[in-house]
């Protein structure tokens, strides 16, 4: 076991002769029991299919080797590097602005093809060979609206204001490109600024 979390627990296993993370989604028990498998069952389902369009689309993501809903678990690649979070952190201006501009592109191309993440983070990034991965899509959504792709904007501004408030310039640099890879860019940050305002006078 390498991560426990309140939905999901993460271990390293072997599949075909090589190593692999497995994610499994955690039994609840005020929940009546054939709900729960329903549920767990869905959402495996529903992650591992985002995984697999998001890569499709040509978002780096871990390549899904295998699903096992009944027990929900999903059998995928080890991303092996830091994550985005602990590489901006000891990064030097440049590379802030290499890693940054790669998160502005790979944001664009997953909502322009009406894809959100869900919770995008920079703890929810790896980083290997110059390329910025994304984990964890379990509350990522396909067909996604204006206002779900404001919605992941949001929360990765409200992630650097967390951690990494000294270097807001790099979520301006996110943005900056994220608008020009983008066509619709421009309009998903206008509705960032309005759930900003929103939470402000709420």
């Amino acid at each position: 076991m390498i991560r426990r979390g309140a939905e999901a627990e993460i271990r390293r296993d072997e599949f075909m002769g090589r190593q692999v993370l497995v994610k499994s989604r955690v039994p609840k028990s005020y929940r009546h029991p054939a709900l729960d498998q329903s549920l767990r069952a869905h959402r495996t389902r529903v992650e591992a299919r985002l995984l697999q369009e998001a890569r499709s689309c040509g978002v780096p993501t871990p390549i899904v080797y295998d699903l096992d809903t009944v027990n929900a678990e999903i059998w995928m690649q080890e991303i092996v590097g830091p994550r985005a979070k602990d590489a901006l952190m000891k990064a030097g201006p440049e590379e802030v602005r290499a890693i940054s501009q790669e998160i502005g592109r790979m944001v664009a191309r997953l909502h322009s093809h009406g894809m959100t993440h869900g919770d995008l983070t920079t703890s929810n990034m790896i980083l290997r060979d110059g390329r910025v991965f994304f984990i964890d899509l379990s509350l990522g959504s396909k067909a996604a609206s204006l206002e779900e792709m404001g919605v992941d904007l949001h929360l990765l501004r409200e992630a650097f204001q967390s951690a990494h408030s000294d270097m807001m310039y790099a979520y301006d640099i996110i943005a900056e490109t994220y608008a020009r890879e983008y066509a619709g860019g421009k309009e998903v940050l206008a509705k960032v600024r309005d759930i900003e305002e929103r939470g402000r006078y709420a």
